[in-house]
């Protein structure tokens, strides 16, 4: 193996592979009715995904244009992307620049025309430049992802257009654990940007080694000698796993390799896309430990009803139903199985700073924001979304789960190998944050 030449050959993809099939695996086995790619029934009752009336931030703000609230400024060269951004309170920072051909608007992406991502809590939107329409998808507190289209040419009213079975094709899978929702992905671009599907794909969260992260993306900022799939191309699509990686690594300025001045930022920052990964699938299990437990109260409700049980009444197998995709939710959110980081992260962008500035913060200054960016991605590793609408509209079975689990491992009563990332100063200075910020604090 030549310096900075990384094969990604069977160990790899295999291993890749299996993590996917046991995902689906237990994906399958843990719900009643489980399509056979993993995904939840969530077209009809309780959920009624397609019918059923939502209220995120798209439409909340769709509600405030046709009632003449807002209105949206059209910039000649970007569009509504300025005005939509400034509306969802999404931040320019958090650009990141996807150059492979994995999304709605493929024809127009390439290295020479990267799509632009930006996100904020409850909001995704993308930008192809010279795009027909903004993609955008938002987080509803019952259904979880909700996608839109703004057609981007200049409108007296401009109108989001819901999308669902287009979407839904990509965004509700085994990958998004089962229910609409969000997903980074790792893949082999070449110089097209065209995707070597025969290499294998990785969709990448916080427990994905860096070597995995970021085929077809730009990706400005600095991590010393780890390596990663960003900024390069497979220049042989008959060895596509072999990637000199090294071409890629430490990248600050992307302004060589695409025009960059007709982006709202030149940036592709690396803090904002290791915070976007943690995010999309957090948001997928907060969305798919909901649907779990309102799938399984349903069910149970409607036997109760049949055998004349009391209402309320919950069998072991709905509690364990409900249950198992709660401990999911808390497992993610106190990063099990995080990646490592050996050396440290820096980004370009300003998105770290900012980023952290819009915390909940405790009587002595410490917020769930705080990055810590040299051995792990947070300071304090549990999930600023705990303080999320999402998180907050779960059903009361799941809430209740997860806040006496919180509970146990943060006062150490559980002592379990898998906690052991948390240290008794990390444990404390949690419970501390959220002691002092949320309503609800964790409790025993």
């Amino acid at each position: 193996m030549g310096v900075g030449i990384v094969r990604f050959g069977q160990r790899v993809i295999l291993r890749a592979a299996r993590r996917w099939v046991v995902g689906l695996a237990i994906a399958v086995a843990g719900v009643s009715g489980t399509s056979a790619w993993g995904q939840l029934p969530y077209e009809g009752p309780p959920i009624d995904y397609l019918e059923a009336p939502v209220d995120d931030p798209v439409a909340r703000l769709q509600r405030r244009l046709d009632r003449g609230e807002e209105g949206l400024g059209y910039d000649e060269r970007l569009g509504y992307l300025p005005a939509v951004l400034e509306q969802l309170g999404v931040s320019e920072t958090s650009q990141v620049l996807v150059f492979s051909k994995t999304s709605f608007q493929h024809t127009r992406i390439s290295p020479r025309s990267p799509r632009a991502l930006y996100f904020g809590d409850d909001a995704y939107v993308g930008w192809v430049r010279d795009g027909d329409v903004l993609e955008i998808s938002a987080v509803d507190p019952q259904q979880g992802a909700v996608y839109y289209l703004l057609d981007q040419r200049r409108s007296a009213r401009p109108t989001f257009e819901r999308q669902t079975y287009d979407c839904l094709s990509c965004h509700a899978s085994g990958r998004t654990q089962g229910v609409p929702g969000h997903l980074v992905r790792s893949v082999f671009a070449g110089p097209d940007g065209q995707p070597a599907y025969n290499a294998g794909t990785f969709v990448t969260d916080h427990t994905s080694p860096m070597e995995e992260r970021w085929g077809g993306w730009y990706v400005t900022g600095t991590h010393g000698d780890q390596q990663h799939m960003g900024n390069v191309f497979v220049r042989d699509r008959r060895d596509p796993e072999r990637l000199d990686t090294s071409a890629g690594a430490n990248v600050t300025d992307l302004s060589g390799r695409f025009a960059s001045s007709s982006y709202l930022t030149g940036h592709s920052d690396i803090v904002a896309l290791m915070v976007l990964e943690h995010q999309t699938q957090m948001h997928n299990r907060i969305t798919a430990a909901g649907y779990q437990a309102r799938l399984a109260l349903h069910h149970e409700a409607g036997i109760n009803e049949a055998l004349g049980r009391p209402a309320g009444s919950m069998s072991d197998s709905t509690r364990r139903r409900i249950e198992g995709p709660a401990e999911e939710l808390l497992r993610y959110m106190l990063f099990v199985g995080e990646a490592e980081l050996t050396s440290p992260v820096a980004g370009t962008s300003g998105f770290a700073e900012h980023f952290a500035s819009t915390g909940r913060r405790d009587r002595r200054g410490r917020s769930l924001r705080d990055l810590d960016l040299e051995t792990r991605l947070f300071r304090y590793p549990c999930s600023y979304l705990i303080h999320s609408e999402a998180f907050d509209a779960l059903p009361l079975q799941v809430k209740d789960h997860v806040e006496r689990r919180l509970h146990e491992v943060l006062t150490s009563a559980d002592q379990a190998p898998e906690f052991d990332h948390l240290s008794p100063g990390d444990r404390r200075a949690i419970l501390e944050i959220l002691r002092d910020t949320r309503v609800d604090p964790p409790s025993g």
